[in-house]
């Protein structure tokens, strides 16, 4: 059974369960693009034309889920049986969730660098690529850009939208800003406002690429020059996940060279460079930083109680940054929630693994 004292849910046996749609087989995975025109930000600048980069996925013909992807993830949610997709574990053929019941999409997000329009991109009116030209950019921003391309794509309504981290915030946005577009929300590992203290971690990362020579004011030829993305990546993965995980993993075992936790962390840094635009990463850092689903709507109470669709918070043991306290409190306020805490030794990343731990929760609540 899953909740707090007083709101407890129990899971109930679905392999008997009648499909709700009629399913003819067309479960596919597809990638494509979308244009949503001109888009104006909340700063009030302009981006001539923006066009987002989609994965559908699941069954064509079923309900919608919106699928909103974390800081350096991308739409690859589902993915193949070759390159599987971030999600897959939940999501997909093998997945908890049945691939017949719904169809996933998950759009790279507005300032992403996976196909959708951001700092890497040209823009069309010079033909010049962006980079620091590209305006500030909030969640707000990145949700109406994703509610527009789903107008454009024909969808009247979804489902559910769910997310974990970056994604998780724009789960709150979506929920507020649209309250009768969906029936369910699922909030992973995120809290309504980003804390002082995974501002500051963000704030380390982001000073770290700065101030490296070879970002030149974010005219850098190569991400591979910058050893400060390197430095922001490293900062970053040491709040993914927890002290204890990394003392079960390397317990100070090591080479000739270094111990085995620097290998580790060197490789992510090196990593990262090969497949994220450093200035994207900025971008989406300075969004999360200004997430608080409280501006400009009052107190978290009176903002809580604005939801109209089921919210479904998820928290995750050893989660620095995005506390069970803070996502609990906020399920307590609004009209139709329910919290699941998640024992993990996988920390912030917890959303991510040990789908075996939670993803039954997500797939009954879906279902129901």
């Amino acid at each position: 059974m899953y909740g707090l004292p007083g709101r407890i849910t129990y899971i109930i046996p679905l392999e008997g369960r009648q499909m709700s749609v009629n399913h003819i087989r067309t479960c596919e995975t597809v990638y494509k693009e979308v244009s949503i025109g001109e888009f104006i930000c909340e700063t009030g600048e302009r981006l001539p034309e923006v066009t987002l980069a989609y994965e559908q996925a699941g069954n064509q013909n079923a309900p919608l889920l919106l699928i909103c992807h974390a800081l350096t993830g991308n739409q690859y949610t589902v993915g193949t049986e070759e390159e599987p997709g971030w999600w897959r574990g939940l999501f997909g053929k093998e997945g908890i969730v049945p691939e017949e019941e719904f169809q996933t999409v998950t759009f790279n997000v507005l300032g992403g660098c996976h196909g959708s329009t951001g700092p890497a991109s040209v823009n069309p009116e010079n033909g010049e690529v962006y980079r620091l030209d590209f305006p500030s950019i909030t969640i707000r921003d990145i949700v109406r850009a994703q509610k527009r391309a789903l107008e454009v794509l024909g969808f009247t309504h979804i489902h559910a939208v769910l997310g974990g981290s970056l994604g998780g915030m724009q789960v709150y946005e979506w929920g507020l800003m649209y309250p009768d577009a969906m029936d369910k929300l699922f909030i992973l590992a995120s809290t309504p406002a980003l804390s002082d203290y995974g501002i500051a971690f963000n704030h380390i990362g982001g000073e770290a690429i700065k101030r490296d020579p070879q970002w030149k004011n974010g005219n850098y030829q190569s991400n591979e020059d910058l050893d400060g993305f390197e430095l922001a990546r490293m900062t970053g993965m040491v709040t993914y996940r927890s002290r204890s995980l990394f003392h079960q993993r390397f317990n100070r075992r090591q080479n000739e060279e270094n111990y085995h936790i620097q290998s580790y962390l060197d490789y992510q840094g090196k990593k990262i460079k090969k497949r994220f635009d450093a200035n994207s990463y900025l971008y989406l850092l300075d969004a999360m930083n200004h997430h608080d689903i409280t501006r400009n709507r009052g107190t978290l109470e009176e903002t809580a109680q604005q939801y109209s669709a089921d919210v479904y918070t998820m928290s995750f043991e050893k989660d620095l940054v995005y506390p069970k306290e803070s996502m609990e409190e906020f399920s307590l306020l609004a009209p139709h929630a329910l919290h699941f805490h998640i024992d993990t030794e996988f920390g912030h990343d917890g959303f991510l693994v040990e789908f075996d731990k939670w993803g039954e929760f997500i797939r009954y609540h879906l279902l129901v």
